[in-house]
């Protein structure tokens, strides 16, 4: 099938199902309709389901476009309104894409760790995406906004909003007001709970499987974070995707080695190239040419300590 590429006649695994399937089932929705994505699943023959396939793979492929250029000139903007030095982030253009604003709140979070809302234009009224930072109530922030808004839900890390053109500035002074009020030291910096440290010779499939016992993983029982110390990369490090924002490297475990990726962590490429890294990561299974093999999921890295 279209969606999945060329590799066919497998197993679907969880990786494929978080990585390739659901992003092109939300494209559709954020991009077209979801109409797109029920029909794929109901296809009834593989010529059927590989044409509505290459439509939402289409639309995935313009959601990745507008995200990107999106984030760039909301980055460009928070300069430019000299954001930088506040505790929340509120961007605004008539022109970006209302099923992609959400995303593009994240990214910003990425690269300013602050509770962040985008707004685009809507007919009449501006509409938003917010997205809160670990252990800020963004919900209880934006109540106090209230007079601001013409409706607005969701709940602690993520909302959805809409406003008058004339209650945006308002708007901006109230929930700058709200969060530097509210929010706290530690909420402001970015941190990465760790389950265990374990040494990398131990990864082994016999402990995937033993992982794997405590599975289903989902909100609630997420995959273990492990950390690693001292490890080193064979020299295959380098950059990859689209936009080389993601990492591929290969780390040195005794005589052999374990692949790993770390999406969205391509500018640690010289640390990893330069020295020995202590690594967080959970740990997955990847296939290629039809073979299974273990990888590392990398949440964060720095240089060994």
């Amino acid at each position: 099938m279209a969606l999945l590429g060329e590799r066919k006649q497998r197993a679907i695994t969880v990786t494929d199902l978080v990585f390739r399937v659901a992003p092109r089932i939300n494209a559709a929705g954020r991009m077209k309709h979801g109409t797109y994505a029920v029909g794929l699943l109901l296809s009834e023959t593989t010529e059927e389901a590989s044409k509505r396939a290459e439509a939402i793979e289409a639309f995935n492929e313009d959601r990745k476009a507008l995200d990107r250029d999106i984030t760039e000139q909301a980055l460009a903007q928070i300069e430019e309104s000299g954001q930088t030095n506040k505790t929340s982030t509120v961007v605004y253009d008539p022109n970006w894409h209302k099923g992609v604003i959400g995303i593009v709140a994240s990214r910003l979070i990425e690269t300013h760790y602050k509770p962040t809302v985008v707004f685009t234009r809507s007919g009449d009224v501006l509409t938003a995406s917010a997205r809160s930072v670990r252990g800020f109530d963004l919900y209880a922030a934006l109540s106090e906004c209230q007079e601001y808004m013409i409706q607005f839900g969701g709940h602690k890390y993520a909302a959805g909003l809409t406003i008058r053109p004339e209650q945006y500035d308002g708007f901006c002074e109230c929930f700058e007001q709200v969060v530097s009020r509210q929010i706290q030291p530690d909420q402001q910096e970015r941190t990465l709970r760790i389950d265990m440290e374990i040494p990398i010779e131990e990864i082994t499939p016999k402990f995937y499987r033993i992982i794997n016992q405590m599975a289903p993983f989902g909100p609630g029982n997420m995959r273990p974070v492990l950390l690693s110390k001292g490890v080193t990369d064979r020299g295959y490090a380098k950059r990859v995707g689209s936009d080389e924002t993601h990492l591929k490297c290969s780390f040195v475990v005794g005589a052999q080695s374990i692949d790993a990726i770390g999406f969205g962590l391509g500018d640690a490429l010289e640390t990893v190239q330069s020295s020995a890294c202590d690594i967080a990561y959970v740990v997955d299974e990847n296939e290629w040419n039809g073979k299974m093999s273990l990888q590392l999921n990398l949440k964060g890295m720095q240089e060994a300590t």
